[in-house]
């Protein structure tokens, strides 16, 4: 094992993936929705590890002599940003009233029913008053959920946000691919190296992003979050059409 060249690609990996990207939001919101976590995930590790792959095979020398496939890329990409973004921006001005996810779990029950336990389909238990009692009815209390996404629609746009996004193909089969061959025979333990960093990278991201459960608790910090995203993918589209 080549230890100086599996922890170059890691040190590389990691500082090329850290930054704020498309892909890197559409994870962080799975992760806060806990919707589908491991598998996205799963599908940015593999696909990185697949692209390194690519680069230190030579592929990346391939479409050096191609450059209007890239472009075809880069303009395929932008219009997916910029529809994602749109739709970011529908969600953040007429929300659907959704917070964390499944059952809103980061936050107690507000009808008292004990975690794990299944609540009554009719609403709330309540308990049986003594004959000759009077009672005042138990008003209802709106628990918002989050609307569940199917994991073939989330794998899909997981995907197209992964690879129809022109910088994931310049940072890992461009550059990463001309870095690992720089180390001669230790190129497969720096590519080793890099796809390791992604597989930290992601699960950390994914599953660290529960701990912002209690702070996106309510409606307003998803429209918020929203927002935010919806400005973050539109300036990736624009950056990817303008002139260089």
């Amino acid at each position: 094992m080549d230890l100086s060249s599996t922890l170059a690609g890691l040190g590389l990996g990691l500082s090329l993936i850290v930054a704020i990207g498309a892909q890197n939001v559409f994870v962080l919101r799975q992760g806060i929705r806990r919707e589908h976590v491991f598998a996205v995930a799963a599908v940015c590790a593999a696909s990185d590890a697949v692209l390194i792959l690519a680069g230190v095979s030579g592929i990346g020398a391939v479409l050096t002599a191609v450059p209007w496939l890239v472009d075809v890329v880069r303009w395929a990409g932008a219009a997916f940003l910029a529809g994602y973004a749109v739709l970011a921006a529908k969600r953040a001005i007429r929300p659907s009233g959704a917070t964390l996810g499944p059952g809103a779990s980061a936050a107690a029950p507000s009808d008292g029913t004990p975690d794990g336990a299944a609540p009554s389909a009719t609403g709330p238990t309540t308990t049986t008053p003594a004959a000759g009692t009077l009672t005042a009815p138990a008003p209802a209390r709106a628990t918002p959920t989050a609307a569940g996404t199917t994991l073939l629609a989330t794998l899909g746009t997981c995907l197209a946000l992964t690879w129809l996004n022109p910088h994931v193909y310049l940072d890992t089969v461009f550059l990463l691919g001309s870095v690992a061959n720089g180390h001669g025979e230790g190129r497969w333990w720096f590519a080793l190296g890099a796809a390791l960093g992604s597989v930290l990278w992601f699960f950390g991201l994914a599953y660290g992003a529960r701990l912002l459960g209690r702070v996106l608790s309510t409606p307003r910090a998803w429209r918020i979050l929203d927002g935010v995203i919806a400005v973050v993918m539109l300036a990736l589209a624009v950056s990817l059409v303008l002139p260089r």
